[in-house]
């Protein structure tokens, strides 16, 4: 399956191990650049409860995060050269469908305008995935997926503990739930270099802003819709969360209408 808005070539001349991983040092791995704080301040109201400006850049961030791991698990699934690297593709092609379905769906509720294209780093993580081949294709999806994940696992969690709005704590509890899955096969591929991991996570970035900056889609322009492949029915679905997480214990927030529907997938609470 070839996705529509895979992008090709390497304008950003990241085209080698050594360029990669120096990339991926960087505190920003989900593809929207650091905001202000005055943005982050911003808080609207609406009828699931006050939606501020971290709560807007987490739906982005899950959006983006789609938009590049959906087709490296495309590429995982052609070029995996063991069971596990393509057992990995299958829960990033299957998780990041079912994430992408449910901040598509709550973003109009929210007001929240949506990216249809990864960002340029992102996009160097999937030209670099693109031209690597055999077992070196295997270890560089492992390590980068597995970095960029556990970047944003902490994320995910602070938003969840914090946010005041049901749809976002509802997508926060879903996206903790795929990315902990997401996580455990990159780590169950055994390609994991554990004693990277800490200086790939906290190193600084040397790229601009625009590096990390969302591209939104121009007026009229289609949304790019992830969907789960009907050959993949049944496998790639992240484990459900037990016990469930609560969406309705905000400290201060009352009961918000919730929509049917929002976060709903076959077996998850259904999206670096």
């Amino acid at each position: 399956m070839r996705s529509r808005y895979f992008v090709t070539g390497t304008s950003l001349l990241i085209g080698s191990v050594v360029v990669t991983l120096g990339v991926i040092m960087s505190p920003v791995l989900t593809g929207v650049q650091q905001t202000n704080q005055t943005n982050l301040a911003k808080t609207s109201s609406t009828q699931y409860g006050p939606l501020t400006g971290a709560d807007r850049d987490f739906v982005v961030k899950v959006r983006l995060a789609g938009l590049w791991e959906y087709p490296v698990g495309e590429l995982a699934l052609k070029k995996g050269t063991t069971a596990a690297v393509k057992t990995a593709g299958e829960h990033l092609i299957v998780g990041h469908a079912q994430l992408d379905d449910a901040s598509r769906d709550i973003a109009p509720k929210l007001g929240i305008t949506l990216p249809n294209k990864p960002t340029p780093q992102q996009q160097g993580f999937l030209d670099t995935l693109t031209a690597a081949t055999g077992k070196n294709f295997d270890s560089q999806m492992a390590q980068i997926l597995r970095i960029t994940h556990g970047q944003i696992f902490s994320s995910i969690a602070k938003i969840r503990a914090t946010s005041k709005n049901t749809l976002v704590r509802q997508l926060a509890t879903q996206a903790n739930n795929t990315v902990l899955d997401h996580i455990t096969q990159m780590e169950n591929t055994g390609m994991v270099d554990y004693e990277r991991l800490p200086a790939q996570i906290t190193s600084t970035p040397t790229q601009g802003p625009n590096f990390t900056k969302p591209v939104m889609p121009k007026p009229g322009e289609p949304m790019v819709v992830l969907k789960k492949p009907a050959s993949l029915e049944g496998k790639g679905e992240p484990p459900t969360a037990s016990p469930p997480a609560p969406v309705d214990d905000a400290p201060g927030s009352s009961a918000s209408p919730t929509t049917p529907g929002a976060t709903s997938s076959p077996s998850a609470p259904t999206v670096p």
